[in-house]
């Protein structure tokens, strides 16, 4: 395994862990007037950018692509947007979590797919297996596993309070 690319890979995985953990750290850390979900969402691209550069180093495309692409990248990528159409920036980027209030969402995939949004980052990965090797793809994938495990125990009592 590339190191370099394995180490791209990681650096949301411990980021978000830090963030759910400590969210309190992370609003004072953004100060007065600086939305907590905005620049986790800044950070979080950027993130998402060194991974993908990180995978783009380790992979041979080759066109077309496997049948079983389209539908796993296609459903992965439609959880993906969904998640983020029916809880904004706000509800995908832990405001929950800063001290706001983000409404109760039931609509689908919500109640039919636990944790849609990491569902489908796993499939959109999958999607990508005959140009990514395998152990980053699984890397990737466990630290999506780790972050369901982590984001399934949510105590309100340690919500951040938002700074006025």
């Amino acid at each position: 395994m590339g190191v370099f690319a394995a180490m791209g890979v990681l650096p949301p995985f411990p980021y978000y862990y830090w963030l759910w953990t400590n969210p309190q750290s992370w609003v004072n850390l953004c100060g007065k007037g600086r939305d907590p979900c905005k620049v986790m969402a800044c950070v979080s691209h950027f993130l998402k950018l060194i991974q993908f550069i990180s995978l783009y180093s380790v992979s041979s495309f080759f066109l077309p692509p496997p049948l079983y692409f389209w539908p796993l990248f296609g459903f992965g990528q439609f959880l993906n947007f969904r998640v983020y159409q029916l809880l904004g920036e706000s509800g995908t980027y832990y405001g929950v979590r800063f001290g706001k209030n983000i409404p109760w969402v039931t609509e689908f995939p919500f109640g039919v797919i636990k944790d849609p949004q990491y569902v489908g980052s796993i499939l959109s990965l999958l999607a990508c297996l005959s140009w990514v090797p395998f152990q980053y793809i699984l890397l990737w994938s466990l630290g999506c596993v780790f972050m369901i495990h982590v984001e399934s125990k949510e105590d309100p009592a340690t919500r951040a309070k938002l700074l006025s």
